[in-house]
């Protein structure tokens, strides 16, 4: 039997890994599949709620690596997984994403010559101060196997002359996850809880560094949701660092005294997923939600000079604005006045991603 080694490290690898899982196991026998989580990003409430909502195994291991500078995290995950790799020695390990997971496993795998895929590979944002686009670059250059989940992928590959031969473009496994999790989410009572109806709200995430780390930046961003709030309920799973970054800059209290701004906890994936569905629209500076809000038809505001996922903006709901006060005014101005964006489906982002991936796999990398 044939052993394969997927690595989850932060929030948005769940998704990614789960339908790989559920795939090996309902239609691949002849492989054992195993999860190793990091502990990269770990709060026991939300990494059970993900496990829970995702159907997926408890890890088989687990290495508690925390927090802490980008390279001492790498090391920490280096030199764990090590151990990991010589125990359950893999014929194979399935990386995704762009976290200091991915990279400092694919680093270890790839010296040990384990064949390394990289699941979601290709895509760029052509910003260097972003920590995910090291990630990302390092991750291709040295993987095995490189599966896409758009085209923008496939070209930038190609442009940075890695093999054809061993480039897939399969679709997009986080949304195998939101197919699976929809009816799940159809069912949840999140928005109730909050005192609010479907499409009365606009949801909102922030956690990047160059929101939420300058005091004055953020104090402009949560001046714009205020202003909002004057016409739309705001939903805000408060993630613990833009929480802290608040506190710290004398903001968290003038927004908590906002009836009409909703500061809630981060929340597990089925009852966010809930949330972004019932949204007017979402404004966000993350990567996968600006995926997430395609598929479901969604506005999607994002609040960043980049993004990774171009597909989003060309073919989907995601409008990227600069994160400066004139623009996010005028671009919400623009949703709550004018006729929207009409998006469609990005191409194989039909749910069987993992379906395709493991058949590669299983006839090709193991083969």
């Amino acid at each position: 039997m044939k052993k394969v080694l997927s690595v989850v490290g932060a929030r948005p690898n769940f998704m990614k890994v789960a339908p790989l899982h559920r795939t090996f196991v309902a239609q691949h026998p002849e492989i054992e599949h195993q999860i190793c989580h990091t502990g990269q990003h770990y709060d026991p409430r939300m990494s059970d709620a993900f496990f829970n909502d995702l159907d997926m195994p408890a890890p088989a291991y687990f290495l508690g690596v925390g927090s802490g500078s980008h390279a001492e995290q790498t090391a920490r995950v280096m030199v764990e997984f090590e151990k990991v790799c010589l125990e359950a020695k893999p014929d194979c390990v399935i990386v995704v994403g762009d976290v200091n997971s991915t990279i400092a496993c694919t680093l270890t795998a790839a010296k040990l010559h384990i064949p390394t895929i990289h699941v979601e590979a290709g895509l760029r944002s052509f910003d260097r101060t972003m920590p995910e686009e090291i990630n990302r670059i390092a991750t291709d250059a040295i993987c095995d196997y490189c599966f896409v989940t758009e085209q923008s992928g496939m070209d930038n590959l190609a442009h940075d002359g890695y093999p054809a031969e061993r480039t897939f473009f399969v679709g997009n496994t986080m949304i195998d996850s939101l197919m699976y999790a929809l009816p799940k989410a159809e069912q949840s009572g999140v928005v109730q809880e909050c005192g609010l109806t479907p499409k009365s709200y606009v949801l909102m995430t922030l956690h990047r560094p160059s929101n939420v780390d300058d005091p004055q930046q953020l104090a402009m961003l949560l001046d714009v949701f205020e202003e909002l709030s004057s016409q739309r309920d705001v939903v805000f799973p408060i993630h613990p660092r833009t929480r802290k970054n608040m506190e710290q800059s004398g903001l968290l209290a003038r927004t908590e005294a906002n009836p009409r701004i909703h500061l809630i906890e981060p929340q597990g994936y089925v009852r966010f997923l809930a949330l972004m569905k019932n949204a007017d629209f979402v404004m966000t500076d993350s990567g996968g939600i600006q995926e997430e809000t395609t598929v479901l038809g969604v506005p999607c505001l994002t609040l960043r000079t980049t993004t990774e996922r171009p597909v989003t903006v060309s073919l989907g709901t995601n409008i990227l604005i600069q994160p400066n006060g004139k623009e996010i005014r005028e671009a919400m101005n623009a949703l709550l006045t004018q006729p929207r964006k009409k998006g469609t489906v990005p191409p194989l982002w039909d749910g069987k991603a993992a379906e395709r991936i493991c058949e590669i796999i299983t006839t090709t990398v193991l083969a």
